[in-house]
């Protein structure tokens, strides 16, 4: 069997644990067993990947298999993975990891919670190991479908709201995408959907690039937070228990940049050329737009929320510069956010289980009640802005840096403008930090308030380490990273100089 396939099989042995399980303990054992599995498979690959890269290994993808699935549409089961994918699958297995224990005491209905939760990830761990295009739609769609009933059941405020409005936006985006999905197969030739063939052919019409681009552009770019299709994020993360806030931003809106990368822009390069400088302006309003509305926010979460749209925002912009600096910058990027976004939700279903408010005008000198909590957030914060040292100010400065490498007016107009995020951002953390943190504790039930358990102190340690070890050594994400998003950068630039 293929090693990739145990990041498939190993959720699927979870969820038959689950169910097999009779109480909270034996349902806490399993989860841990299988995230713990799951953190140390992914790490042996990357240093596995790490090591073919450096005995001089030159195969585009790595680890690969296929077996036929579906003849008559040439359907295969298609895995293998590339330095992004690997990154990608090291930032899914962590996040799961510290899921698990920022969900260590959630009630009711635990097994099932972890039965949903475990699908999800499935689906996230199959798409980022799939070559094939209708393979990796499916393991997309069985990431998006978990997202109602969790966010429906386990979640808080307007959930029933939020869970719905969140599945039909999600649902309309893979509309689009099974339209561009199909269009890519037939005006390939209708022979292969594995994406590195179609590639290497590169026999789809103009035309139907022309058309088919903007559909598997977009069908990702909603789950990527594309403005003016971003709003079911606010309302989503606003309302989904904590663990599935952490996963679905820090691991589930990557598939969209992702796929913008991978199948949209690398498939269809001539469609890129076209529709390439209308989108970027959507990314730069996204950008812009979701920092300025963090500003205004008084929910701790709704705050996060807008800034996960201004930050994934700046994925998509990055891509569309398509320089390889840029390109390299935008991978970080995602890997950073969803780092610190998945620390940042974290903390914030831990203040919210005890104060059980997320309302920033009714929190005040946290720092001398939960003091481990407290310089955690500081953290999230800290690298939020970009803090040299943490891994946001790595990725920014990638991303801003190479997307000034275009001289043309347009492209540094739009950079300048996207700039303005880093300001206003630095605005919207320190203001929340000072006015939660700092001061007077004006509510006397918050002195009685205790600090973060073993679990907590565990997923958040974790984060933080992450989070710091990519701001401090972020070469071998970049060694990791580097030569998969050349061939594809080479591949664009040639026919769009």
């Amino acid at each position: 069997m293929n090693i990739l396939s145990l990041f498939v099989l190993i959720p699927a042995l979870m969820m038959l644990g689950l169910w097999a399980a009779r109480n909270v303990n034996q349902v806490r054992g399993v989860m841990v067993t299988g995230a713990s599995a799951l953190l140390v498979l992914s790490v042996w690959l990357t240093v596995a990947y790490l090591q073919a890269r450096g005995s001089g290994e030159t195969a585009e993808m790595l680890f690969t298999d296929s077996v036929m699935w579906y003849a008559p549409l040439h359907i295969c089961y298609s895995v293998g993975v590339d330095g992004i994918s690997v990154v990608m699958l090291l930032l899914s297995a962590i996040i799961v990891f510290t899921g698990t224990f920022a969900s260590w005491k959630l009630k009711p209905l635990t097994k099932e919670y972890f039965l949903w939760f475990t699908l999800l990830s499935t689906g996230v761990f199959g798409f980022f190991i799939s070559t094939d295009l209708f393979t990796m739609f499916m393991f997309y769609e069985v990431a998006l479908i978990p997202m109602y009933l969790l966010i429906g059941v386990w979640g808080s405020g307007r959930k029933e709201y939020a869970a719905m409005k969140l599945t039909l936006m999600l649902m309309g985006g893979s509309a689009f995408l099974l339209i561009g999905i199909l269009g890519i197969y037939y005006g390939a030739g209708a022979q292969t959907m594995d994406v590195l063939e179609i590639a290497r052919l590169h026999n789809i019409p103009e035309e139907m690039q022309r058309v088919f681009f903007p559909a598997v552009f977009l069908g990702f770019g909603v789950l990527g937070a594309l403005f003016p299709f971003h709003t079911w994020s606010p309302d989503g993360h606003a309302s989904a228990p904590t663990a599935v806030s952490m996963l679905h931003a820090g691991v589930l809106m990557k598939l969209g940049g992702y796929g913008c990368f991978r199948v949209a822009m690398y498939l269809m390069p001539e469609g890129l050329a076209m529709w390439g400088d209308f989108f970027l302006v959507l990314t730069t309003i996204s950008v812009v737009y979701g920092a300025f509305s963090a500003v205004v926010q008084t929910d701790l979460k709704y705050i996060n929320a807008y800034s996960s749209v201004s930050h994934c925002g700046l994925v998509l912009f990055a891509l569309l510069m398509m320089t390889r600096t840029s390109c390299t910058g935008a991978i970080l990027q995602m890997l950073s956010h969803g780092l610190m976004t998945a620390l940042f939700f974290a903390l914030i279903g831990m203040i919210y289980g005890r104060t059980h408010t997320r309302d920033v005008r009714e929190l005040n000198g946290l720092m001398k009640i939960m003091p481990f909590l407290a310089v955690g957030y500081v953290l999230a914060g800290l690298a939020n802005l970009g803090l040299p040292g943490l891994s946001g100010f790595v990725a920014e400065m990638t991303v801003f840096v190479g997307s000034f490498e275009h001289t043309d007016a347009f492209h540094r107009t739009c950079t300048i403008i996207a700039t303005t995020s880093i300001v206003v951002t630095a605005v919207y953390i320190l203001r929340v930090v000072g006015k939660i943190l700092y001061g007077t504790c004006h509510n006397p039930a918050h002195l009685k308030l205790s600090d973060a358990t073993w679990d907590e102190r565990l997923a958040v340690i974790c984060l933080v380490v992450c989070v710091a070890g990519l701001g401090l050594a972020p070469w071998w994400v970049s060694d990791t990273i580097s030569g998969s998003v050349e061939p594809i950068v080479s591949h664009l630039l040639v026919l769009n100089p």
